[in-house]
């Protein structure tokens, strides 16, 4: 499927049919990677990684949780 580059702001810009995207789960605000395989640009959908604060939070014990670090003085805002 053929597209075109268009500008955007200072930018370039892609539109991606709606079928394409429909195709690999790619919605409004989806992250995705972009990176260069030779002179080919790739775009991937970054999918979620399956962690869970609860599942993160049981992993911490008294051996790996470290105490307050004290970072000097309140400045600007936090007064």
């Amino acid at each position: 499927m053929e597209t075109r580059v268009q500008k955007w702001g200072n930018s370039l810009a892609l539109r991606i049919p709606k079928p394409l995207a429909s195709q690999i789960g790619l919605e409004l605000n989806s992250p995705v990677e972009l990176s260069l395989r030779g002179k080919e640009l790739v775009i991937e959908l970054v999918r979620p990684s399956g962690l869970k604060l609860d599942d993160l939070l049981a992993e911490v014990t008294e051996h790996n949780l470290h105490g307050e670090i004290d970072t000097g003085p309140a400045t600007g805002g936090e007064v």
